[in-house]
């Protein structure tokens, strides 16, 4: 029986390469465009789930018969949700912030089936970063690796080397929990059991 068409709807590089490691190339990169502001009051594992429903639910019907796939991470400190950084500013307020302290990263998948049937799953790691002098923030503000990350910082990038204490999943903090991901698509016949 043929694969189904696979589509991913996000337009991160990130996540393309990430499903790579794991042999898929989807037929189809998607990316949703929702409005990704948070709901007054909304706790970051649920607003990280209800991003991830948001996006599939977009792209899917563009993708009748197809595996749609999308994904929503969030950086978290306590219960505030961290922003996809923009500016210089936003991001030496991050890095302030998670300096010397834990925090966590929520990362939820929905994948729909072809059948339309809706899967999901949620990865939740918690990190803790090294105490940060002004000098390594100011550094990191100048390589700009933040430009868009969330909670302004890319674990791949040289932000790893801060990192004193991990327990969870790495490439959920990148933005793809290969784990659960490979489990989705085991299930939707995108990715063949070993």
């Amino acid at each position: 029986m043929a694969r189904p068409r696979f589509v991913l709807a996000s337009a991160s590089p990130r996540r393309v390469a990430l499903l790579a490691r794991l042999g898929i190339v989807p037929d189809v990169v998607d990316p949703a465009h929702c409005d990704e502001t948070p709901i007054k009051g909304e706790l970051p594992r649920d607003y990280a789930r209800r991003m991830a429903h948001e996006k599939v639910d977009t792209v899917a019907p563009r993708h009748p018969g197809a595996v749609v796939l999308a994904a929503d991470t969030v950086v978290a400190a306590g219960r505030r949700i961290l922003p996809k950084t923009e500016d210089a500013d936003q991001a030496r307020s991050c890095l302030n912030l998670l300096s010397g302290r834990r925090h966590r990263v929520f990362s939820a998948i929905v994948l729909i089936d072809a059948q339309g049937r809706v899967h999901q799953r949620l990865s939740e790691t918690i990190l803790a970063f090294k105490r940060l002098t002004e000098a390594e923030i100011a550094t990191y503000i100048a390589r700009e690796e933040w430009r868009g990350k969330a909670g302004g910082y890319a674990i791949q990038g040289s932000a790893e080397s801060w990192v004193r204490f991990l327990g969870g999943s790495h490439s959920g903090v990148i933005g793809l929990p290969l784990y659960e991901t490979r489990a989705l698509l085991v299930t939707s016949g995108i990715l063949e059991c070993d």
